[in-house]
Parts: C-alpha cells; structure tokens; sequence
C-alpha cells in the first residue's frame, strides 16, 4: 500500500479549527460575520476532504506526522479509507447542520449564539481530528476535545435540567475516557505501538486473559460514547439540549466519533483473525444484539419526540457494530455504510423536530395530531427519512439492511438475521404512529389553520438531507464514492484482493 506525505489532512482538520477562533472573536455584534465564517470554514472543509478521495480509491493512504512523543507513538493524522468515509460525512453534514443552526438560535432568540458556534466549530474540528487520527493518541486527544467542546452545547440553555444533563454527559464519558488510557497503556506495552493496521496489530500479543480483559476496556471505554447499553442513559438525557445540538450529537459528531472508534477496535487493533481466535466476535455481536433489541422498545415507551428519536439511535448504532462484529464482507460493508445512512435519516429527523419545536413549542409525540397539514413539507421529509431507517427502499436504509443481512448469513449466524428483522418491525412500531398523527389526525387548533411551515434556514436544509438519503439509496456511490470506500475497508479489513 502506497503511502503519501501531505499536510492536506492536517489543514482539513485545522480549518474549523481556526473557523472557531474568528467566531469567537467576531461575537454577538457582527452576526452575519460570525455566521460567515462557519460557513467558509465548512467550504473549505468539504473541499479538503473530497480532494483525497481520488487516492484512497486507488488504494493509498496519506500521512502527515506532527511530532514523534516516544519511540513508536507520534502525533499523527492518517487518512485511509475508514477515516475518509467518517470525514466525508460529517464534512457534508456540517454545511446543512450549520444552516439549520442559524435559523433555529435566530428563531427562538436563543442567548449566547457565539459560545454555540464556537463550540459547534471545534466539535467539527476534534470530529475530522477522530477521522484522520493514525494512532489510539492521536485519535484520544481529539476524543476528549470532542467531550469537552460539547458539554457546553449539551448544558446550552443553562436550566436546572440542562445542567445536570451536562454532568451526566461529562460523567459518563469522561469515566470511558479513563478506561481508554488504561487499555492504551497495556496495548503499547504488549506491542510498542499504537498505531492502527487494516486487520490489527494484536494478535500474538500477550495472554488470552489480559487480551479479553483488554477487549472489555476498550469496548466500554469507547462504547460509552456509541451509547451502548447499559451504558446508555446519557444520551437520552442529553436531548434537553438544543435540537442542532442533538442532531450533531447523532448524526455527525458525538455517537458517530463513538461507534467509529468502537470499529476503530474492532477491525484495525484487535482484527478479525485475533476475534475469531478468542470468539470475541459472537460476544461482541450478541451484546450488540441485547441493544438493538432494548433501545427498539425503550423507544416504543417515550412519548417525547426527541427521547423516542434518542432510542432509535442507539438502536441504530448498535447495528453498525453488529455488521462489523459480524467480521463478513457484507456484515462489514453494510455497518459501515449504516454510518453515514443512518447520519443523513437521523439528522433529518433531528432537524424535523426542531422546526415543530420553534413553530409550535411542541415536543410530545401526543400532540403531533394534524401538524402533517401546517408542515407538509417537513413532515413529509419525516416520514421518508423515519421509513428509511426501517429499511423500506428507495432509501439509504434498504442498502444497508440488505447488506447487514447479507452478512449475518455469510457468518451462518441466521438469529442475527431475525434480530435486524425483529429491529426493522421495531422501526416500523415506533415511527408511524407518528406519521399517522401528523397526517391523518387533526386538532381543533389547526383546524382552519394553513401551511406554516419553519423559516427557510432550517427547511431547505430539512429538504437536503432528506433527499440526501433517497440519493444514497438510489445511487449508494454519488459523487463521493461512500459505498465504494466502505467495500474497500472491508476488503482490506479481511486481507481481500
């Protein structure tokens, strides 16, 4: 495999970086200004990024090294192809998260927008930083830079409730954060490295027992932020948030930093060979399995919108590390791409929740009846985007269902097959009962009402993202090649010419 030497991805991690420093500087008074510079900062990002696509298809990976700390440990950005799919993603979302963003704070005349922007800049700056980490350091520091600058959005609105959402936020993840520099304290030892490799750099290192406990610390270290059960009660917790910030926490940053390092783990520091060597695969699939299956009726039970949106995204984040656990082709391809299908419906249904919000203040599923007939469009964007999810085609969440399937019966495994079924009907159980709310149903407040649909700051960015998805069910590769590099991961993963 061909390496190249670039500062490429540096400046792309840099940009929204620096982008954070200007907003801060340029403050309340010059809105518009402030405003600018995310959105140049997002320009740029997206460019940089996109530009090392060519590459990595070709099967090359580039390097940029900071500083060498010690013998075998450096600061280190690498971009192969699972850290470019991770970057592209949130690269695109970040120009509609963004939009949204202004058109929600300006809506509600929400207080202190430049504390929110410039904490929403360096969670896009740490999350590129997760992407394009060559080694477990590298990739931990921007980590806990993620935590840190996202605490702030979390605890935003500054209420009793917000607060003590914002503590248990830190709580949690910073007690995954000890975990994890105890499991990169064993693993250098063991191995004089950190530096991650397409199918692991464990095996024949150490003993069977220090290696299973080693499994666990990670997995808890960094299965904390993924949300998976039963370390889980942060995230719905954190939904007292604003809804920008519950969608980056969703569908750009937070949980999708988590379930990529938890892969990160999986495949390029433990490996398949390691896995299926100590039957770590079929526990780490079936802890997967116990999620998917809670999270789904856990979601059954909220009557608050974004609390029932919450659940499904730990039920969707525990399928992507099924399909890798799974350690198949397919079961890997389709968890992979599952992050960015499941990123482009879930902000969607984020930011749908967010336009009910600032139009109506109503956050209950219960009181959803006839708002399909004020919000057509929005609602409308809700019901593809939630379908989606369930794995009802044209959508990006077919592709990824089929492919997850795929994979639990190329691991002749069929119960992993009946609990992404079982999930799918979960989906179905969950979200039409709002669709059938909104359109078929009406209230006597909006009975002589018309459209009053949210400003165009946050609709045309509702609008992207949900045809986004539709487009990445239809032509999965698009102009960013997404399906295209998951295989390649996958092929590299398992040694496949």
């Amino acid at each position: 495999m061909e390496t190249i030497y670039s500062i490429r991805p540096f400046l792309a991690v840099s940009v929204s970086g620096v982008a954070a420093l200007f907003i801060l500087f340029t403050g309340e008074q010059r809105r518009n200004l402030r405003e600018f510079w995310t959105f140049l900062a997002s320009v740029i990002k997206l460019i940089l990024v996109t530009s090392l696509i060519p590459d990595i298809l070709q099967g090359k990976v580039i390097e940029w090294t900071l500083i060498e700390l010690f013998p075998g440990v450096s600061l280190q950005f690498r971009v192969d192809g699972f850290g470019l799919f991770f970057a592209t993603l949130a690269s695109c979302l970040w120009i509609a998260t963004s939009t949204y963003s202004i058109g929600y704070m300006r809506g509600l005349r929400s207080r202190a927008q430049t504390r929110f922007f410039f904490c929403f800049a360096l969670a896009l700056h740490s999350a590129i930083g997760i992407a394009f980490s060559g080694n477990l350091l590298t990739l931990f520091i921007f980590y806990e830079i993620l935590t840190i600058s996202t605490f702030p959005l979390v605890a935003h609105k500054e209420t009793s409730e917000a607060i003590s959402g914002g503590r248990k936020y830190l709580a949690y993840l910073l007690t995954g954060a000890a975990l994890i520099i105890f499991s990169m304290g064993i693993t250098y030892s063991l191995t004089g490295t950190l530096d991650f490799k397409g199918g692991g750099f464990l095996k024949g290192s150490g003993s069977e027992d220090l290696l299973l406990l080693l499994f666990a610390t990670f997995i808890l270290g960094f299965g904390t932020k993924a949300a998976l059960m039963p370390i889980h009660e942060w995230l719905p917790t954190a939904m007292v948030a604003p809804t920008p910030v519950s969608a980056l926490l969703h569908a750009v940053a937070v949980v999708k930093a988590g379930v990529f390092s938890v892969l990160r783990v999986i495949l390029f520091v433990f490996g398949p060979d390691l896995l299926t060597q100590l039957n770590l695969w079929i526990l780490m699939a079936y802890f997967a399995s116990f999620t998917i299956l809670v999270s789904g009726m856990l979601a059954l039970a909220q009557d608050n919108l974004k609390r029932r949106l919450a659940f499904s995204t730990i039920n969707n984040l525990a399928i992507i590390i099924l399909g890798a656990s799974l350690l198949s082709p397919s079961g890997i391809t389709g968890g992979i791409f599952h992050i960015a299908a499941h990123g482009f419906m879930k902000i969607t249904l984020f930011f749908v929740a967010g336009a009910i919000y600032v139009k109506t203040h109503k956050e209950k599923v219960s009181e959803l009846d006839g708002i399909g007939k004020t919000m057509p469009i929005t609602m409308a964007c809700f019901a593809i985007t939630s379908l989606g999810i369930a794995g009802i085609p044209p959508m990006a969440g077919f592709i990824t269902k089929w492919y997850l399937c795929l994979g639990s019966l190329e691991s002749k495994e069929i119960i992993f097959l009946g609990v992404l079924l079982a999930s799918a009907l979960l989906d179905i159980a969950y979200f039409v009962p709002i669709i059938y709310r909104s359109f078929f149903k009406t209230s006597p407040e909006q009975i002589h009402s018309g459209m009053d649909e949210a400003s165009l700051w946050m609709l045309i960015p509702i609008g992207i993202c949900a045809l986004g998805s539709i487009s990445l069910g239809i032509c999965p590769n698009g102009f960013v090649h997404l399906f295209e590099i998951a295989t390649l991961v996958a092929k590299t993963v398992l040694g496949i010419n």
